[in-house]
């Protein structure tokens, strides 16, 4: 238990559950990623900004130079709110509506990373009646698995994202047909949460088998785009608070061959800000069953729906205990049995009034919370926020 790490005497103040970020953390991470990516010409840095959208947090990572990845009209928005440059902002999602294909024309984003035929007709009609040219990019499927989550996972011919491989040159040809848009590269992403490098090694392979084709034919790629995926320590969010981001991008840099001139571009969420955010909650009460004794506190799956999810880990701590250990069901308040964050979990012995938080929640936490049970949306601090 790291209690070290929170301002525990400020939380005492603020009505649970809320989310805390720790942007001297965030601010070490970004640093860590700009230390590596300088390391390698023509890569490019785009926060998938699904994983939070907090915005402090998003100022702070638009200071680092990030560009974003957007997945939706109101992300595009929010980015252009925390000041990122629309240049910099790239558009994916399986079903873009006009309004948001609208919106990213008039900002002039970087590019569309288009992802069927239907979507490429409707964009280049789009920019036709506003007499723009809209560039796009590809999302090829590359058939490639990764070792994660079956829900999260993208790459494969099954899932419902991107474009068949047959179909590649068909719908580059389709591009350079038509009269307001732009090819301008391929786009790939093959899961979330990959902690195996060799899944990044398999896409790399991949990738250069298509240019190779593309290339016979001379079709020429300006950007290629692996999207993110790169995982983090869960487990132990205090010994490992930084992802391996050396091992992650020299990867790539040894068994993906660019083209002279070519551009690298990653959309990296999780890795970015899961680490620093985490959900704080309150004990209501100790419940003592027959044969097991629960933790309720007052965050639910409303809060922090992951574990209801995927059954997915957040490491548990009592930051206001030192009591010995004692082994907790762990729930929450909503009048749903999957309300439960962790089963038969060791932690320091729990009294009503105990401060318990869920650690490495930056990522897909207070973004993906809900209104259900007429609960309030908890409220996103960061360190500034409470010191100043």
């Amino acid at each position: 238990m790291e209690k070290g790490l929170f301002p525990i005497e400020r939380f005492q103040d603020i009505r649970t559950p809320f989310y805390y970020y720790d942007t001297q953390l965030l601010d070490q991470t970004l640093a860590a990623i700009s230390q590596e990516t300088s390391k390698h010409e023509g890569y490019h840095l785009h926060y998938a900004v699904k994983a939070c959208a907090n915005p402090k947090v998003l100022r702070h990572i638009k200071d680092a130079g990030m560009g974003a990845d957007c997945v939706s009209g109101g992300e595009i928005q929010a980015c252009l709110d925390a000041g990122f440059p629309a240049g910099e902002i790239v558009f994916a999602g399986v079903g873009k509506s006009d309004w948001e294909i609208e919106l990213g024309l008039n900002a002039g984003i970087q590019y569309f990373n288009v992802e069927s035929i239907p979507e490429l007709e409707v964009i280049n009609d789009i920019a036709a009646r506003m007499g723009k040219t809209a560039r796009v990019s590809f999302r090829i499927n590359p058939n490639v698995g990764a070792h994660t989550h079956a829900n999260i996972t993208t790459g494969l011919a099954e899932n419902k994202f991107g474009i068949a491989m047959e179909d590649m040159e068909r719908v580059i040809a389709m591009a350079q047909s038509m009269s307001n848009v732009s090819f301008v590269g391929l786009h790939f992403h093959i899961g979330s949460q990959i902690l195996e490098m060799n899944d990044f090694v398999d896409l790399s392979i991949r990738v250069n088998e298509l240019q190779d084709r593309l290339n016979a034919q001379g079709i020429m790629v300006e950007n290629i785009n692996v999207g993110g995926g790169l995982g983090v320590d869960y487990a132990d969010p205090n010994k490992n608070p930084i992802p391996d981001f050396k091992s992650y991008f020299d990867t790539y840099a040894t068994y993906l061959k660019l083209r002279p001139g070519q551009h690298l571009h990653f959309e990296l969420g999780r890795a970015v800000v899961c680490q620093c955010g985490s959900l704080v909650t309150r004990c209501l009460y100790v419940k003592k069953a027959t044969h097991k004794q629960f933790v309720i506190v007052d965050g639910g799956m409303t809060d922090l729906i992951r574990p209801a999810l995927y059954d997915a880990y957040h490491r548990i701590e009592n930051i206001t205990s030192t009591a010995a250990e004692e082994t907790y069901d762990v729930v929450g308040p909503i009048c749903e049995s999957s309300d439960v964050f962790a089963k038969d979990y060791v932690m320091n012995g729990t009294k009503r009034g105990d401060i318990i938080v869920m650690r490495s929640a930056g990522a897909y936490g207070e973004i993906m919370a809900s209104g259900y049970n007429c609960r309030p949306l908890p409220k996103g601090y960061v360190t500034e926020d409470l010191l100043g």
